[in-house]
């Protein structure tokens, strides 16, 4: 029978991916592999892998000697060293249509709670205090705002079309987006640089890659509004930690929400933990019980089609 490897997840159990993988015929086999000899006993002899978060990497591809494909929970797909695993005939499938609406929500809830100063007007009722809770110009209208969205891809648009509502002016930098896609979103695509001088509060939804890592450092900081919003609910790696601790310590930056981090969790004595213009959430921006139910669902139906024999979706790392 052939052998399905589970690398890592994060959901109560595996019943969803059994029943699925189990009617078709395959085993599921199954672990929480924190290390690379972790890695390596699991999938070695696996004819299929799905993987949540354990890093996939030359020498954990190099040792597997049945796999067919390598299916990623999520969208991004950083973990896994696609061109090792290109290089041994391995396809590379994620799930591009996963949690967009819950991520362009949970975006939508950063910037009002940024631009409204939720947080800092609820802890001071909570302190027995009434009024405002901040200084008057921290109070923000997104009517009267420009948003810049960096990554103009499903969940970028999805969050234009959001902000739409609002009255804002939207701006975009995407330098792959086709521009037909562009005209329902509202954006209007500019260069990077005029984004960032011109935007009062830019959100990033690019995905991780060579050229966007740490695309967002000193030097594009300081090109930023003084007094800008930076929100990532996107990729950890985009931001460079110290350059925005940076921005935050000299008030060029007047606030940040996070929901992603190059380290995860962020460490007890990050400075960003006491600072009360930044807002953290635990990279939850995906979650709900319907985008895990289809996340799961649709990571066991690829490994089915590989067994099938079919044309795989979605294959990251073209053969």
């Amino acid at each position: 029978m052939s052998k399905v490897a589970i690398t890592d997840y994060t959901f109560p159990d595996l019943s969803i991916e059994t029943q699925i993988l189990e009617a078709a015929g395959l085993e599921v086999i199954s672990g929480q592999c924190k290390t690379q000899q972790d890695l390596i006993m699991l999938t070695a002899n696996a004819d299929y892998v799905i993987t949540q978060f354990a890093p996939v990497d030359v020498d954990v591809i190099k040792a597997m000697s049945n796999c067919k494909v390598i299916v990623r929970y999520g969208i991004g797909y950083d973990n896994v060293d696609c061109e090792a695993a290109k290089e041994k005939g391995i396809p590379v499938c994620n799930i591009p249509t996963y949690c967009i609406d819950e991520v362009a929500d949970h975006t939508l809830s950063f910037i009002l709670s940024m631009t409204r100063q939720l947080l800092a007007n609820a802890k001071y009722v909570q302190n027995g205090k009434w009024g405002l809770g901040t200084d008057l110009s921290n109070m923000r209208g997104l009517y009267d705002s420009t948003v810049g969205i960096i990554g103009l891809g499903r969940i970028g648009q999805a969050v234009a079309k959001r902000l739409k509502g609002f009255g804002c002016q939207l701006i975009a930098y995407d330098p792959v987006v086709n521009p037909t896609q562009v005209a329902s979103t509202g954006c209007q695509l500019v260069d990077l640089d005029y984004l960032l001088s011109n935007s009062d509060v830019i959100t990033l939804h690019c995905p991780s890659l060579p050229a966007t890592k740490n695309i967002i450092n000193n030097s594009t900081l300081s090109k930023m509004k003084k007094g800008g919003l930076l929100i990532n609910a996107g990729r950890g790696d985009l931001v460079c930690a110290d350059a925005l601790l940076e921005a935050l310590a000299t008030g060029h930056l007047a606030g940040v929400a996070m929901d992603v981090f190059s380290t995860e969790p962020v460490p007890i004595d990050s400075p960003l933990l006491d600072m009360d213009n930044v807002l953290i959430t635990s990279h939850i921006a995906s979650a709900s019980p319907q985008s895990a139910k289809m996340l799961r669902e649709t990571a066991a139906q690829i490994v089915v089609i590989s067994a099938k024999g079919e044309s795989l979706p979605n294959v990251v790392n073209s053969l």
